[in-house]
């Protein structure tokens, strides 16, 4: 039987050391890009440092790492490498559920994974069925209106400037100066952009003028009862990071997080500024936090994700959106540099990952016998 996330974990055999199988798909910018694509296609799929860095991490604490590329053979590699768990950063090869397909492939397989389940995992990448649920749950996002045509009427609560970007993808793709739009005729020349280029639906929402925060979650209910590190977590299972600002004014393209300026190396002309712990009163940071874990537990999101929160005209934080496989590139990605910001150690990031995955599984025994009576609290 397949762990269903918080449930009770199958029966396994404990072992002290793993064959862990690193899962991604790899940037090459050496390879042209196929005809028709969007020009920031792939933006979002991982260098080869990237695994390297994560496979050594793994490997500090005794395992045995291999990276397989996420493509059409998977299925045959896996069944070939047999990997006690695998290691999941893959971003899918298309469609509108594609970092949904690699944890779907490995529950039929009944292969050990980490990080979010299928569903999550397909939602998340989905921004406005992502907005719709955490509207409908009372937790606070802009104004937003999905178009599938760029003639659609616009709805009367959207007010110019509006910000325009394709409801499904990742990393800023399709995101640069002209996804800020002030009249009716820019909105319908972006929309008809988006839905051509990138062939799926634009997202058109309320343009947030303000400060712009990240937030990353780790854990669960049951987190320190498996964790090597319990002291990391609080009563309700969840480690909150610290906020990381972005400050996008001195960026390449001002007031917008777009995906030339994400590419751009920390420090670099034109980089945005990474300012973690965010300087923020304790009200605020306590919003951000709240708000954080509260947009990961209505995904149903395991074990760790990250959340944008942007601040409106007035002042008020707005959730953007949630990535359940948040970037994992050393002194690099959004989630490292808050991990770093508390003192935590790469290696100690990646491994309590691989572990809070593992004891979903089975593979690692409770730190406490009365491990019932621990999950149901």
């Amino acid at each position: 039987m397949l762990s269903r996330g918080e449930d009770k974990p199958p029966s396994r055999r404990i072992k002290r050391y793993w064959k862990v199988a690193v899962l991604a798909n790899i940037k090459d910018e050496s390879v042209p890009k196929p005809e028709g694509v969007p020009p920031d296609a792939f933006a979002d799929f991982d260098h080869i440092e990237t695994i390297n860095a994560i496979r050594a991490a793994i490997e500090t604490d005794g395992h045995q790492t291999v990276f397989i590329q996420a493509d059409i053979d998977l299925a045959y590699t896996l069944r070939d490498e047999k990997p006690d768990i695998c290691f999941n950063i893959a971003e899918g090869l298309g469609g509108d559920a594609r970092e949904a397909q690699v944890p779907a492939l490995l529950e039929m397989l009944q292969i050990p994974y980490t990080g979010s389940r299928v569903l999550a995992n397909g939602i998340s990448l989905d921004k406005t069925l992502t907005k719709r649920i955490w509207r409908d749950r009372r937790l606070p996002v802009a104004s937003f209106q999905e178009f599938n045509s760029s003639d659609e009427p616009l709805r009367t609560d959207l007010e110019f400037p509006l910000f325009v970007k394709p409801a499904r993808e990742g990393t800023g793709m399709g995101v640069d100066m002209n996804a800020i739009v002030k009249n009716e005729k820019e909105l319908r020349e972006r929309a008809e952009y988006i839905i051509n280029t990138y062939q799926q639906p634009a997202l058109v929402e309320t343009f947030l003028p303000g400060r712009e925060f990240t937030v990353g979650i780790l854990g669960r209910a049951d987190a320190k009862i498996y964790s090597r590190h319990p002291e990391w977590y609080e009563k309700d299972g969840f480690h909150r990071f610290p906020v990381l600002e972005l400050d996008n004014s001195r960026s390449v393209t001002p007031m917008v997080y777009s995906q030339v300026a994400k590419s751009k190396e920390i420090g670099e002309d034109g980089a945005p500024g990474y300012f973690c712990p965010a300087h923020v009163e304790p009200d605020l940071e306590k919003k951000l936090k709240s708000f954080a874990l509260r947009a990961h537990q209505l995904l149903n999101a395991l074990d760790v994700s990250r959340t944008d929160i942007r601040l409106d005209v007035k002042g008020n934080p707005r959730v953007m959106e949630i990535n359940t496989l948040p970037g994992l590139t050393p002194n690099y990605s959004d989630l490292c540099l808050q991990s770093k910001a508390e003192g935590i150690r790469y290696e100690d990031l990646i491994l309590e990952i691989l572990y809070l995955g593992a004891s979903r599984w089975g593979m690692i025994e409770p730190r406490e016998p009365a491990y019932e009576s621990a999950r149901k609290k």
